[in-house]
């Protein structure tokens, strides 16, 4: 079923006011994460001379974008939240872009990186080629995105205020290569667990020299 543009925006709307109306919460929940071998899995691959442009999509309050400033590149944050934006403000000193996902104003050709770390899921499935389109063309020939997105079968809904897509691996495939993106590895997390334990799938792709996303939507 396609969702008018009207119930599209009420999703990113409702979502975002969950994010705002726990920011504290949220980060008191999260500062304390390790998300090493995340920030190891975009950087690594990057072919560029440091320092790298990043862009943290989708940054929350702020940890993985001071993590990536005290790394030396120069890091941006994204986030749709006001009061989360604020925060990540506050926690890095970088610049955030308070959009939201489905609201997307990025430059062209700009980042080397781009981090989706527990954020792309939020994405309604219908909306995504479009996303994935304009994160494509934000990156820089030959620039790296990174995703993790807590796994499942298709299925996506309301979760506790939360609007989600849960994708397994062959469907978020198709998504990242009908956008351009060309697949470089990925993985699942908590690593250390046995597969059913592990609800995280993460993923590295790179954005063809030359290419061009053929999703639109």
């Amino acid at each position: 079923m396609t969702l008018p543009a009207e119930e599209l925006a009420r999703i990113a709307a409702l979502t975002l006011e969950h994010y705002d109306q726990r920011a504290e919460a949220f980060w008191e929940g999260t500062r304390d994460h390790d998300v090493s071998q995340n920030i190891a899995a975009l950087l690594e691959p990057i072919e560029a001379t440091k320092p790298f442009a990043i862009l943290d999509f989708g940054c929350g309050p702020g940890r993985d974008l001071k993590t990536f400033w005290q790394l030396g590149h120069h890091a941006t944050g994204l986030e749709g939240a006001p009061r989360l934006a604020e925060m990540a403000r506050k926690v890095s000193g970088c610049e955030v872009l308070q959009q939201s996902f489905l609201a997307l104003d990025l430059p062209a050709g700009h980042f080397d990186g781009v981090f989706a770390n527990a954020a792309l899921f939020h994405v309604p499935s219908q909306a995504l080629p479009r996303v994935l389109s304009e994160l494509h063309a934000t990156l820089k020939p030959g620039g790296v995105l990174f995703s993790s997105n807590p796994r499942g079968d298709g299925q996506e809904g309301w979760h506790g205020g939360r609007y989600g897509a849960f994708h397994d691996l062959p469907g978020w495939r198709s998504y990242l290569s009908a956008a351009g993106f060309i697949e470089l590895t990925h993985y699942y997390r908590p690593a250390g667990l046995p597969l059913e334990q592990q609800a995280w799938l993460a993923s590295v792709w790179r954005k063809a020299v030359g290419g061009s996303p053929s999703a639109r939507a």
